[in-house]
């Protein structure tokens, strides 16, 4: 079903400013609320504008332009006209991760250079533009430029990426002032980065409805944040899993002249803000399937992270990539009513043959076993793997029954790449088949063009166990997880705190406590989230496994009731009747919150709650499940001790 649009809202409040040959030297937008101004400037030389909160000035944009062969758009360029409107509209996600309708509401402004404009919308929470060109044929673009100067007193938290732009996204977050990242020894970064000021002011960079362009990352000078972007491939080394290029063109793009390229956005809020706010899906594409009745979010049993070795009083089989493990996983799937049971690396004959399972697998045997149980297939594949059966891999994998996959080891951002993701969502659409990327670059909107993309990895989650501190986890829903799905795979039981941490697979271990990792499945936003440990562990700790198996992935609604950028966060999201809350914090000091329950609807409400225990700071598996009963005109204490979380459903 097509998202129906509020297209009252497109004819409201329009306001024309324009002059015959040059836009006014300063022009004042303000966001429907007023809590964003933005001070424009389009004379010829001077293209830019400053964004204010709240009054305060926070940010600076200038040098602003699309470098193409044969000519530079914006630049030193002067505007011919701006023009104004204001939008109201709400729209409702196929897979809605916070909000199952989502108010669109902004300022519009439209400057206007003749064959070319900036088109600009000024929200209550974020400021975003994009270059609009009505050139003939195809253009190569050479750069896309800005620089984007913040305040005083701002700190950049942001990822880092190698100088050649190859990477899976898996970097542990920096923390620097721009002046120290300038002279850091690793300067580029990938895109979102958060950039956090005074008076909890949180700027969030990111981009949106990237098309048939390569995705950004970012760099500074020390006084100025500005973009990069790899080269598009000339030629493709098809050797391996992964692949590489062998020659870089001279551009970063060669694309249609006449088009609309990414949206380039800075959120400018606070850390709850941060948290509710939905900007990256308002600017992205909408919905192009007809029929979306087939897609279907939920859980996945993941066996790779555990070794697929499952130990149990009743394994009586010799564990691994074979039939009877795999039936296994699949009888725990089905007896918590989880929806997938992922088949990862092994399964097949080898990584490049998509079609014939190892020896021991069975496959056919598998998928009617599964089917049986009511439980649907994931399978793994290498991302070259695909392009080469890209003509009947999918088409085989629906007559199969398999219903998705997971693509791995992209490692670029480049146009092709950003051209190969959009073709395999066409294709694999066609066929009734979902997937989730991982190694993968940044959500940037396609992920609602075609909503049977439901996940992304590419970030540095459970799958990297002593890398992955509860330090850098608080910071993923404010940064990474902010601007799209975030593959995490979290869920495990093995909890130590980071200065005891010692494990490896089979035995694999997550830091922070128990009711960290219970609480990441209210906190982060996937449309599918894996339960990584071992069914034996799951099957040990049932109140904990049934609670994780309850959560939903799609929302209802979502609100943050306590945050602070890269220190803690409180959620609570809603389903139908019942609320979920998970809240984590980092390892800096215990913590202890006064939550109000004003969200609840009127009457009783039952609260199920899995809290640290008293020991948890030491013996991080400690914790209690604690039952009461509480009202809208409930507070209740929140303790969590370092590193630590708390979780709960309320009914």
């Amino acid at each position: 079903m097509r998202t129906t649009m509020n297209l009252l809202g497109l004819l409201c409040m329009v306001m024309l400013l324009s002059a015959p040959a040059q836009a006014a030297k300063s022009t004042r937008l303000t966001s429907p609320h007023g809590q964003i101004t933005v001070d424009l400037h389009t004379e010829k030389g001077q293209l830019g504008w400053t964004v204010s909160r709240n009054g305060t000035p926070v940010f600076t944009l200038k040098d602003i332009a699309l470098v193409l062969t044969d000519q530079t758009l914006g630049g030193t360029a002067g505007a011919r006209s701006v023009k104004q409107k204001r939008v109201s509209q709400s729209f409702s996600p196929v897979v809605p991760l916070k909000h199952a309708t989502i108010q669109d509401e902004y300022t519009e402004a439209v400057i206007g250079f003749g064959q070319y404009s900036i088109e600009m919308r000024v929200m209550d929470n974020a400021v975003a533009y994009r270059f609009v060109t009505r050139l003939k044929g195809e253009v190569e673009v050479k750069d896309e430029r800005f620089r984007l100067e913040p305040a005083t007193g701002f700190t950049a938290h942001y990822q880092t990426a190698p100088d050649n732009f190859n990477t899976s996204y898996q970097e542990a977050y920096q923390h620097m002032t721009l002046t120290d990242w300038n002279a850091a020894e690793r300067r580029m970064a990938t895109n979102p980065l958060l950039l956090s000021g005074p008076a909890d002011t949180q700027l969030l960079m990111g981009e949106s409805d990237v098309d048939d362009y390569p995705h950004q990352f970012l760099t500074t000078d020390g006084s100025a944040i500005v973009p990069r972007y790899p080269k598009a491939p000339a030629s493709w080394d098809p050797k391996g899993d992964r692949g590489q290029t062998i020659v870089e063109a001279s551009y970063i793009a060669k694309t249609l002249g006449q088009r609309t390229f990414p949206w380039r956005f800075v959120v400018v809020t606070d850390s709850k803000g941060i948290i509710e706010q939905t900007v990256p899906v308002q600017l992205a594409r909408r919905n192009v399937l007809d029929d979306t009745s087939w897609i279907r979010p939920g859980k996945v049993s993941w066996e790779w992270w555990n070794g697929a070795t499952p130990y149990g009083p009743d394994v009586d089989f010799k564990a691994g990539c074979n039939y009877e493990t795999y039936c296994y996983f699949a009888d725990f799937a089905s007896r918590y009513g989880i929806e997938y049971i992922l088949l990862d690396e092994g399964w097949a004959q080898s990584n490049t043959d998509p079609f014939h399972g190892n020896e021991n697998l069975r496959l056919t045997e598998l998928i009617d076993y599964c089917q049986a149980k009511g439980v649907k297939l994931m399978l793994w594949l290498p991302w070259l793997t695909v392009e080469k059966h890209f003509d009947t891999l999918f088409e085989t994998y629906e007559q199969w029954g398999i219903t998705a996959v997971k693509i791995d080891f992209m490692d670029h951002a480049d146009q092709w790449m950003t051209g190969f993701y959009k073709r395999v969502m066409a294709e694999a659409a066609r066929h009734h088949i979902m997937v989730d990327w991982h190694g993968s670059f940044t959500p940037a909107g396609l992920e609602q063009e075609y909503p049977n993309l439901l996940t992304y990895e590419g970030v540095l989650g459970l799958e990297m166990m002593a890398r992955c501190t509860p330090d850098n986890t608080v910071l993923l829903p404010f940064i990474r997880n902010a601007v799209g799905p975030a593959d995490f795979t979290p869920g495990g039981m093995n909890n130590m705190q980071p200065e005891r941490f010692q494990a490896t697979r089979p035995n694999s271990g997550a830091m922070g406590t128990r009711a960290f990792q219970m609480a990441l499945y209210v906190v982060l936003e996937s449309g599918w989230q894996m339960l990584a440990d071992n069914p034996t562990r799951y099957y040990q700790n049932d109140d904990c496994t049934r609670f994780i198996a309850s959560v939903p992935t799609t929302w209802d609604e979502t609100r943050a009731l306590q945050a602070e950028a890269g220190k803690y966060v409180i959620v609570a999201k809603r389903k139908g009747e019942k609320w979920y809350v998970g809240g984590i914090c980092n390892g800096e000091q215990e913590r202890t919150f006064q939550l109000k329950l004003d969200f609840l609807s009127e009457g009783t409400h039952k609260l199920t709650a899995y809290k640290d225990g008293v020991n948890a700071g030491y013996q991080a598996m400690h914790y209690n499940k604690v039952e009461q009963t509480v009202t809208s005109a409930s507070t209740i204490e929140v303790k969590m001790v370092k590193n630590g979380g708390w979780a709960a459903v309320i009914e």
